[in-house]
């Protein structure tokens, strides 16, 4: 498995876990469950993750691999509903009409308007209808915050971590930070999780990383149900349970989180924790597979290549043993099959294999 990736506005230097890992492959070293003064290594999931080696046969499930990190999401202050003048705002933002959103938000900040200035925060900083400018973000950001506004609380606190806009403050930023969880904002319990979990910017405390995330989980951040499940599924500030593990990451599966899909796909397929459902993870497999997960390419490609839970099909299944290959998940196992193919269906598998990736 691997943790999720870290959200936020400005790219956060943090360590987030890594991919997971089909379990029929064979055996790889399982992160375990911290020990006192040990740093632990978060169960697989997140920013952008390594992952194990591919999936072969076999009779007893296979731990996961560790985390990596994933990409930044941004934030999108959400305008009040009562609020018709800050609507427009909202509509033209979510319209892509970043100039009518930058100049309706103008007009509202003007008059003490928060969530037009969260906007403003936000258009300054992502360059939406205006020249980038994270000086002028954070400061709109800050009268937000101010104000009371607990995307502007988070969104600042990702530039303070960053230094973007002004000298790196990650004291002030983890302050900012928790009291927008406090105030129910889910991305920034996720973020704080880690950093609870990393145990560089903040003392290492798992039980309040497990808090933290079930916070952003309750309220429904698929990063963070994903998180969890993967702290359920190794005990990590929480007492394990594989049930509850797999219930996270069905839930987040529905978001078409792809970490998920593939720690899910495991799950069913191995039965862990949930009834057994081959037909059904392999689905997912694919459907992992054409999002870009190179383990799920490689773990697919097992699974058609051997007839585990679908029909056999060597040249589908070798085209995405050659795609994830591309994406460093070669199988040296699945390299001495290719080459006993017979040389039409090599032919069709790489024709294939080259369709997808496109021209380089």
């Amino acid at each position: 498995m691997k943790l999720p990736r870290i959200i936020m506005l400005a790219t956060l230097l943090l360590t987030a876990p890594a991919a997971a890992q089909l379990q029929i492959t064979p055996p790889v070293a399982t992160p375990s469950a911290p020990a006192e003064k040990q740093k632990p290594k978060p169960p697989p999931a997140a920013k952008k993750k390594e992952a194990a080696p591919a999936p072969k046969p076999s009779s007893s499930p296979k731990p996961a691999a560790s985390p990596k990190p994933a990409l930044p999401a941004t934030v999108i202050p959400a305008p009040p509903t009562d609020n018709p003048n800050v609507d427009l705002v909202y509509g033209a933002y979510q319209r892509g009409q970043y100039k009518t959103a930058f100049e309706l938000a103008t007009a509202r900040a003007e008059t003490g308007d928060a969530k037009a200035m969260t906007m403003l925060g936000e258009l300054y900083s992502n360059a939406m209808g205006i020249r980038r400018d994270y000086a002028k973000a954070q400061q709109w950001y800050k009268r937000a915050s101010d104000a009371g506004d607990r995307e502007a609380m988070f969104a600042l606190a990702m530039l303070r971590m960053s230094g973007r806009g002004g000298p790196v403050d990650k004291n002030e930023a983890v302050k900012l930070m928790a009291s927008a969880a406090k105030l129910g904002e889910p991305k920034a319990a996720y973020n704080l999780a880690l950093l609870y979990l990393d145990g560089q910017t903040l003392p290492q405390d798992v039980k309040r990383s497990a808090e933290l995330l079930r916070q952003a989980a309750d309220a429904g951040l698929p990063e963070a149900q994903y998180a969890l499940a993967t702290f359920y599924k190794e005990g990590t500030g929480v007492p394990k349970d594989l049930e509850r593990a797999v219930r996270l990451l069905q839930v987040a599966t529905l978001t078409d989180n792809v970490d998920a899909e593939v720690e899910y796909a495991i799950a069913l397929f191995n039965g862990t924790g949930t009834p057994k459902n081959q037909p059904a993870a392999v689905a997912l497999l694919r459907k992992a597979s054409r999002q870009g997960s190179a383990i799920a390419q490689n773990r697919l490609a097992w699974v058609l290549i051997n007839g585990m839970g679908t029909a056999v099909d060597k040249v589908e299944g070798f085209k995405w043993h050659l795609v994830a290959k591309t994406a460093g998940k070669g199988d040296p196992e699945l390299d001495k099959q290719l080459s006993d193919l017979p040389a039409e269906d090599r032919a069709k598998a790489e024709a294939a294999a080259r369709k997808w990736l496109g021209p380089k």
